[in-house]
């Protein structure tokens, strides 16, 4: 601080003083400029002379007052450090008074060690300052561990510590760690004497309070209440569910007004029983928690008091009163159930048996209300000759009587003499005895012999059967398979004898049938986890051409039935039929398509014919005699008659094509009806029919193709024509009915018989019925297609010298809608 100080002051002065020599200098050289006489140089010298004398002068008195306060200085230091000797003396005297070790850290982190050291001595290792902070090999290992710990915290976050660990000797050594000044201190020192004893003391206490604490915590997590009096009888303590049973609010309150969890007189008879040392506890009913309830009172005396504990038995009452109400019901269930059952004590005494067994035995009641020994009715069955002979009984008797000491139920059949067969089941009891069952299974027996029979019946019946027959267990192996089913998919014996899974059944059936598909649906069939089983039908292909019909139905036990019928016959049957229906169906298609082509092909020159005999007919190429007139007649008849076969085959073509369409119009009845007359007029009268037209005035009209009506109308009139007889009549009938019109041709003709009814629609079939009436068989079958077209139907109603009646409806509800789609 001084010298620090001293360069500020000695600057200050000194300057001055060379300031005041400069000046003087000046002054001096001033005045040898200025006196008159005087040489510039020596004014110079002068001049600087003195001011080196004040510039001396300054730092000589500037030196003493420095010396003077160094001087004062130094006497401060030495008496200061004579102080810190003395400081350092009384630390190393009260550190060296006790076995203690300092440990200090400065700033770079190293470790100061003072004290003695001998403390971390290990038997014949001596102690070393290196040992001091290996506390693992002094220390017990948990002890070491925890003051590690405790050290690095200390010097991380400068937590303070302070704990008693223990030396590997058995000494007690205190270990204490703060922060002081910024540096982390450890202290260690070993204890001895009281202070050892008061530590141990201390950590005794500690103990104590801790095991104290955990059973106070340990009685209040408990549900039974817990009570300690003193010996004056008052209540000194209880825990969280004796104030819960008692409606305290804490243990303070119930200690102050004397809350008591059961009245007076329980608590006198307690005092009394353990006054007499009567042991066991005092059932008592007390009211816990506002419910009347059962407990088990015991109280035990103490040098302070005593204490007590109460355990709710209410609900162990509750269900020993159900048990015994059980118990009851279980009497009465064994008294109705068929089975005979007798119970003995470890006694062999009989405690119970029922009715059934009364009456399995024919027993004298008083005798079985004595509660006999086992041994004893044996011995009485035997003498009545209702137990099974024995060559041995008393041997036979002793084996009945080991089941006693069995640790299993044992199950034996006892073969009555009077023919009847028992199950017999001893079965051990927990508490010692034994409690016989007694089922009688002549019946089952027998029944069982009968199933077994009948089992083998079905066997070789189902073997003997031609068609190949397996049932699939529940588990998806085969069960049974008869010799046809073996023979057929060529499983072996030795296969059939492990009873195959369904997927070892289908590897060997796959390769005489390779089809995948058939075969996963029988699998799903077999071991399908499906709600509702559901029966399966498919066929299965061989490889030699075999067909088989595979038919998979559930059983009622959850087995699957597969059968297996030879259908190659019927198959091979089926696809002659098939090849042959399709040859016909080409054939009709060729038909069609020759008659198609042909019509086409004779319709041109038959148009030209036509158009030239009207030319000839005219006389427009010239006159013509009446034999060359009648022959162009005839010629024009003759075409006519073949254009119209020619248009009915074309349009039936265009039918079966699918492309014929109605050109719709407003049709007038009457209209039509009198356009169709007329084309047929010239054969009424050649044939001498009278023609009647029955229509109604008002019948209006109606929505179709006019020119297919008329053709429908031409078609039907000229049938009824040609089977009708000179002087006969053909009727026209046309009326309205709700949203139909219907349009009748009654002739009376010689009729139809049913044969050829059945076939009048068909094409080309013609027949003359007697007449001189030929046709090539399309007339009704062009009427009955149009009609159809127009959405109505044709029905025909003929009987043998009756005539015929044919009936067109076509319906006129939705003429309008018919109109607009086809405007």
């Amino acid at each position: 601080m001084g010298v620090g100080r001293t360069p500020r002051r000695l600057g200050g002065r000194a300057g001055a003083g060379i300031l005041g020599g400069a000046l003087g200098l000046a002054a001096a050289a001033q005045a040898a400029e200025t006196a008159p006489g005087l040489h510039a140089h020596n004014a110079v010298g002068f001049a600087v002379l003195i001011g080196l004398t004040i510039f001396a002068t300054i730092l000589s008195l500037l030196y003493l007052r420095e010396r003077a306060r160094w001087a004062r200085r130094e006497h401060t230091l030495t008496a200061e450090l004579a102080e810190l000797r003395g400081a350092h003396d009384r630390a190393e005297l009260l550190l060296g008074s006790e076995p203690q070790v300092v440990v200090t850290w400065d700033a770079r982190g190293e470790p100061l060690v003072e004290g003695d050291v001998g403390i971390t001595a290990d038997g014949a290792r001596p102690g070393s300052v290196r040992r001091v902070l290996a506390f693992g090999a002094w220390l017990v290992p948990g002890d070491a561990a925890a003051l590690d710990s405790a050290v690095e915290s200390l010097r991380g976050r400068g937590e303070r510590f302070r704990r008693t660990v223990h030396t590997v000797q058995g000494r007690t050594i205190e270990a204490m760690g703060q922060a002081v000044g910024g540096q982390a201190l450890l202290r260690l020192r070993e204890l001895t004497g009281e202070r050892r004893e008061l530590v141990e003391l201390r950590a005794t206490l500690e103990e104590a309070r801790h095991g104290l604490g955990a059973l106070a915590g340990l009685l209040d997590a408990i549900p039974q209440p817990v009570w300690r009096r003193g010996r004056d009888g008052r209540l000194a303590w209880a825990n969280a569910a004796y104030l819960a049973a008692a409606e305290a609010a804490d243990v303070a309150q119930a200690v102050r007004e004397g809350v008591e969890l059961l009245e007076r007189q329980a608590r006198e008879e307690a005092e009394r029983r353990r006054s007499r040392g009567i042991p066991g506890p005092l059932r008592v009913s007390a009211v816990v928690a506002g419910a009347r309830r059962t407990l088990d009172v015991t109280e035990v005396a103490t040098e302070a008091g005593t204490v007590g504990i109460a355990v709710d038995v209410s609900e162990l009452e509750r269900l020993r009163a159900d048990l015994q109400r059980q118990m009851d019901a279980n009497v009465r269930t064994l008294d109705q159930l068929p089975t005979a059952v007798a119970m003995f004590d470890a006694r062999q005494q009989l405690i119970f048996h029922n009715a059934a067994y009364r009456q399995l035995w024919d027993l004298d009641p008083a005798f079985l209300e004595g509660q006999p020994l086992d041994g004893e009715i044996l011995d009485t069955l035997r003498n009545a000759r209702k137990l099974p002979e024995q060559a041995d009984f008393r041997t036979w008797k002793s084996g009945v009587l080991a089941a006693y000491r069995a640790a299993e139920a044992q199950e034996t059949w006892w073969h009555l003499p009077d023919g009847r067969t028992l199950r017999v089941l001893a079965d051990p009891n927990p508490q010692g005895g034994l409690t016989y069952l007694f089922e009688d299974v002549s019946e089952r027996v027998h029944l069982e012999s009968r199933y077994n029979v009948l089992m083998q019946v079905q066997s070789e019946t189902l073997d003997t059967l031609r068609e190949p027959v397996a049932v699939f267990g529940t588990d998806g192996r085969l069960k049974f398979a008869n010799r046809a089913f073996a023979q057929v998919w060529r499983i072996g014996p030795e296969m059939l004898e492990v009873q195959p899974h369904i997927d070892q059944v289908i590897a060997v059936c796959r390769t005489l049938s390779p089809a995948e598909e058939p075969w996963a649906q029988i699998r799903e069939a077999v071991t399908g986890l499906v709600d509702a089983r559901r029966g399966l039908a498919c066929r299965l292909a061989l490889a030699d051409g075999t067909m088989l019909d595979c038919a998979a139905e559930p059983l009622p036990d959850g087995a699957t039935l597969l059968t297996h019928i030879d259908v190659t016959a019927s198959v091979n049957v089926e696809r002659a039929l098939t090849d042959k229906n399709e040859a016909l169906e080409r054939t009709t298609r060729l038909r069609d398509e020759f008659v198609h082509h042909v019509s086409y092909e004779l319709r041109s020159p038959l148009t030209n014919i036509i158009g030239f005999t009207e030319l000839l007919g005219d006389e427009t190429v010239g006159a013509l005699n009446p034999r060359q007139r009648e022959y162009a007649d005839h010629i024009m008849r003759s075409s006519a008659a073949l254009l119209v076969i020619i248009n009915d085959i074309l349009d039936l073509a265009s039918i079966d094509a699918g492309s014929m369409e109605l050109t719709r119009e407003r049709v007038d009845v009457q209209t039509t009806i009198a356009a169709a007359v007329r084309g047929i007029g010239d054969r009424l009268a050649e044939a001498d029919i009278a023609l009647v037209l029955d229509v109604p005035a008002d019948i209006g009209s109606f929505v179709a193709d006019g020119k297919r009506i008329r053709q429908i109308l031409f078609n039907l009139l000229s049938n009824a024509v040609g089977f009708s007889a000179p002087g006969q009549q053909v009727r026209v009938c046309a009326r309205k009915d709700g949203e139909s019109l219907v349009l009748e041709v009654v002739d009376q003709g010689r009729g139809m018989p049913p044969e050829v009814m059945a076939r009048v629609f068909e094409r080309f079939e013609s027949n003359t019925l007697g007449t001189r009436h030929r046709g090539v068989g399309l007339g009704l079958s062009i009427v009955r297609s149009f009609v159809e077209l127009h959405g109505g139907r044709i029905d025909i109603a003929s009987s043998p010298g009756a005539g015929t009646r044919v009936t067109c409806t076509f319906p006129v509800g939705d003429g309008e809608v018919h109109l607009a789609a086809a405007e």
